[in-house]
């Protein structure tokens, strides 16, 4: 006998890892009915929890349970998914149970958790656009991001009348754990959060709901502290690594401009991904004076020493010494100064992970200085780049990943009918990039979306020596070279 959308959805709710079982049927069946109204609705052939979820959300229109609007039906839509995970106690003991067995375990049983309740939206990163483009420095990851959700036009109007709430403190605070969400703030009655001890202080460990790669994976301090680059990073990402020795981690810098966009919370992204930098080979060995330390220049767009040891103490050391150094370090002759009217520049993005049992820690030297010539930042990308990417290159793009805006796949279509010479409909910023490109690529039909997509990637390439502190000319070298015998 065929079956509703609701009696469907109680049985994987009953069936699933959630506290309830055959017994507590009745007990669920109106748990559903409280958020979506009373009445079963037309049979379905729907299957999954997700396309049941959202005909159920429909019930709840049709039964004036909730209005018809974005956030409404995100809210109820992860109330739902709610029902089938379970309580954060009982994942948490899952979690470290399997952990037991071994790292790789108890992160698979979360991240696949954390796909099948729908926190991470696996159906929407499905839509962005990822390819490669072959550089000087390796091949560069190029992503076009459009699986973030389209913005509620009533969140947007109810913004400036709206006052302000301090709970939950922001997008990363652990309090959004079982948060219902409002006009303006995501619905998050499906997350749960992994309790660790990392560096000796409690952290918490989540996945992205919009992951940029694969198990995109995020650890907060449960303290509201501002971002912050100290020993005691280096010190968190060794630990983090030694814990989960599958994943890398890394931290955006604790500056503006070449910070991430959320340096208020202190927060690290890793996941299990092989970036670009990662692969990127040592241009030249450095000596830093630490026995048992591995050394050198990568060959790559922005300014990265490689530091690798089977010893963590020793990479946390070496990094710190860097870290310290660049702080206060100026040379005027390629334009770096660490502080200008008693403003600091100077800061690092780190990237640690283990390659053949050993440490590896990234270090990236960043400088957010503004000029005349350059308003948006020194080491930023320019203006000529910034048609296609002119957002700060925080942590994923420093390692050689694009995260690019939407707007980019219906524009770079219109670019594509420029260069055959269709009619088309370019964006003005994008004329003399094309036109660039008339003269120097032959375009037919059959290649231009494939020379399109590459040129995109060569402007990244450009974007991240934009970024670099350090250019890969003599000038440059020389300069890198003159402040690696500065650390002391």
């Amino acid at each position: 006998m065929s079956q509703s959308a609701v009696e469907k959805f109680v049985e994987l709710i009953i069936q699933s890892d959630s506290p309830y079982t055959n017994v507590d049927r009745i007990y669920v069946t109106n748990l559903v009915f409280r958020l979506i109204g009373d009445g079963f609705g037309d049979p379905t052939t729907q299957t999954t929890a997700v396309d049941l979820a959202n005909e159920l959300v429909e019930l709840a229109i049709k039964h004036g349970k909730i209005e018809n609007s974005i956030t409404n039906r995100e809210i109820l839509e992860d109330q739902l998914m709610d029902l089938l995970t379970p309580i954060p106690s009982k994942v948490n003991d899952v979690f470290w149970t399997k952990y037991q067995q071994s790292p790789d375990t108890a992160t698979n049983y979360f991240y696949h958790l954390s796909q099948a309740n729908d926190y991470i939206k696996t159906r929407a990163i499905a839509k962005n656009i990822s390819y490669t483009t072959k550089t000087n420095y390796g091949d560069l990851e190029i992503t076009i991001n459009l699986s973030k959700p389209e913005k509620d036009p009533k969140a947007i109007a109810a913004a400036g009348r709206k006052k302000s709430t301090s709970y939950p403190v922001g997008p990363l605070a652990i309090e959004n754990e079982g948060y219902l969400g409002r006009l303006g703030y995501p619905a998050r009655s499906n997350h749960r959060v992994i309790r660790m001890m990392i560096g000796g202080q409690p952290w918490g460990f989540q996945y992205s709901p919009y992951a940029y790669f694969s198990e995109h994976a995020i650890f907060l301090n449960q303290k509201h502290v501002p971002m912050s680059i100290s020993q005691q990073t280096f010190v968190n990402l060794t630990d983090i690594i030694k814990q989960f020795p599958h994943y890398f981690v890394g931290s955006n810098a604790d500056l503006p401009i070449v910070g991430g966009s959320l340096l208020a919370q202190d927060h690290y992204q890793g996941g299990r991904h092989s970036f670009p930098m990662m692969k990127a080979a040592i241009d030249r060995s450095v000596d830093l004076g630490i026995d048992g330390l591995k050394a050198g220049i990568v060959k790559w767009p922005m300014a990265t020493i490689r530091l690798q040891s089977s010893d963590a103490n020793k990479v946390i050391t070496a990094a710190t010494k860097i870290a310290d150094t660049w702080k206060d370090y100026s040379d005027e002759s390629v334009d770096i100064r660490a502080y200008t009217d008693g403003t600091r520049h100077h800061t690092v993005t780190p990237i640690a992970y283990m390659k053949d049992d050993e440490f590896v820690l990234d270090v990236v030297l960043r400088d957010n200085q503004t000029s005349e010539q350059y308003p948006d930042g020194i080491f930023h990308p320019h203006k000529d780049v910034q048609h296609i990417k002119k957002e700060n290159i925080g942590l994923i793009e420093v390692m050689g990943r694009a995260i690019l805006p939407a707007r980019l796949k219906t524009e770079m279509k219109e670019v594509e009918k420029y260069v055959l010479g269709e009619d088309n409909q370019i964006a003005d910023y994008h004329k003399p990039w094309a036109d660039e490109l008339k003269q120097r690529d032959n375009f037919t039909k059959d290649n231009v979306e494939k020379v399109v997509d590459k040129e995109v990637g060569l402007v990244f390439a450009r974007v991240l020596e934009d970024a670099g502190v350090y250019k890969w000319n003599s000038a440059g070298q020389t300069a890198f070279d003159k402040f690696i015998t500065s650390v002391k």
